[in-house]
């Protein structure tokens, strides 16, 4: 059997959806993983090295500065399984990634730095950092994928924003609204979410065995180690938090995971909505040739792409969160229960990822069933009947809603039902004229200009 070949990998995100989660395969695999512990090592000896308070840890050269970001920069696939051939002698990963690195450097200028990598670091110092960076860039990912979805329905909001459309609340008939102004909201909601989650930067330590820097100041009691560690954290672009035990809390993923929730949880709304229109036949989907909707119904065109992505986006909630409830939780100063479900993470992104591209998709197959909308509003006059009687109070007619409602209530009304009713009232004669003039498609109030604001 072929390592990862699709069709025996236990996971859908290896094998059915694989190739639409390419781009976080170098994020949150176990190559990933080890990278950016590479990566972090490498950072702190370059700082160590830049502190003239550690004259047993010199200066690098331009030339070894080079050499060290090098290791980082140029870590292959190869260099992670010489990683994981050290572990199967220590039983420890990251302690795996300190000998290769020195590994890698022995023989070279760089040599006699050798017990300065990895120096007073617990492994949570490099795991919190890596764990950090992959969640940097695996939203990169996802949240190039976020925008692009959102800019698609802005873009049919704005389309779409003049086009009438029966509301309907409760599932039943409501006042018009249109079209483009309904997916304006979806937009403006998203974008919303997406704001929450660029707010939000995650918080690292390097801060020893039980967040005090005990090791650190046993060897150079006169050096600014937090200083020193803000300036690794922050070249990494994410934040240092002073306070914490041997594990950075977690906190700051759990306000990750959850907003990608919310961001996620408008996506299912919006998708449930739009399989429902086109149930309903306000849109029409675009046939793809050789594509079977049922292996029995050969008319049947399903909106697969919208249930897909409703589908997935539940998994991928299910799953962040799980991590945002699990994760801030440790036995005093850690447990291991955080490692193993932190190898998780790329599985919710992994879902979200796919679900999000299935919209996409969905939408790229729509097609507006003008026809479909124009005679759903012509068959429900009734819905007038909330202009008329607000005209009726403004000019101060008795029972204006009772009567209305003995009208319309239960029962379709015609074009001819409404306009007699509205010709017997004794309304100035402005009123009268607008009443009369309206139908269920002009009665959409600032629909159309609301729609332009996404």
């Amino acid at each position: 059997m072929a390592y990862l070949d699709m069709l025996c990998a236990v996971s859908p995100l290896d094998g059915r959806y694989g190739s639409k989660v390419e781009e976080l395969r170098d994020v949150f695999s176990e190559y990933g993983l080890v990278k950016r512990r590479v990566a972090v090592e490498c950072a702190w000896l370059a700082a160590l090295c830049a502190s003239p308070e550690l004259p047993e840890c010199p200066a690098l050269t331009a030339d070894e500065a080079k050499a060290l970001q090098a290791i980082a920069d140029g870590f292959s696939v190869a260099d992670a399984q010489r990683v994981k051939d050290i572990e199967k002698t220590t039983n420890h990963d990251v302690k795996a990634v300190e000998y290769f690195i020195k590994e890698k450097i022995k023989g070279t200028s760089l040599e006699g730095r050798g017990e300065f990598v990895h120096f007073s670091c617990t492994s949570e110092d490099i795991n919190n950092m890596s764990h950090a960076l992959m969640l940097r860039d695996g939203l990169k990912a996802l949240r190039a994928a976020q925008n692009e979805v959102t800019d698609a329905i802005a873009a049919m909001a704005h389309a779409f924003a003049a086009v009438p459309m029966l509301a309907h609340t409760h599932g039943q008939p409501a006042s018009p609204t249109t079209l483009g102004k309904e997916l304006a909201v979806v937009a403006a909601r998203l974008r919303r979410q997406q704001d929450e989650i660029d707010r939000i930067v995650l918080p690292a330590k390097m801060n020893g065995a039980v967040g005090n820097f005990n090791a650190h100041l046993s060897a150079y009691p006169d050096v600014d180690w937090e200083a020193l560690a803000r300036g690794v954290i922050e070249g990494f672009g994410l934040r240092q938090n002073r306070l914490t035990i041997q594990i950075e809390p977690h906190d700051g993923m759990a306000e990750l995971f959850d907003a990608i929730q919310r961001w996620n949880t408008v996506l299912i709304d919006f998708d449930r909505d739009v399989w429902t229109y086109v149930s309903m036949g306000y849109f029409k989907q675009k046939t793809v040739k050789g594509e079977i909707g049922s292996s029995t119904m050969p008319h049947k065109v399903n909106p697969i792409d919208f249930e897909n992505s409703e589908g997935n986006l539940g998994l991928a909630n299910a799953m962040l969160g799980f991590l945002a409830r699990k994760l801030p939780i440790s036995r005093m100063q850690r447990d291991l229960t955080d490692s193993t479900v932190l190898r998780n993470m790329g599985v919710g992104f992994g879902y979200a990822l796919v679900a999000v591209k299935s919209t996409l998709k969905g939408l790229g197959k729509l097609q507006l069933n003008q026809d479909r909308l124009a005679e759903d509003l012509d068959h429900n006059w009734e819905v007038l009947a909330e202009p008329i009687q607000t005209v009726m109070r403004k000019v101060g007619m008795a029972n204006p809603y009772e009567r209305l409602k003995e009208l319309t209530r239960g029962r379709r009304v015609t074009a001819e039902i409404m306009k007699e009713f509205v010709g017997g009232l004794e309304l100035p004669e402005a009123d009268r004229k607008r009443l009369l003039e309206m139908t269920p498609a002009t009665y959409v109030g600032m629909a159309e200009k609301l729609a332009a604001l996404v």
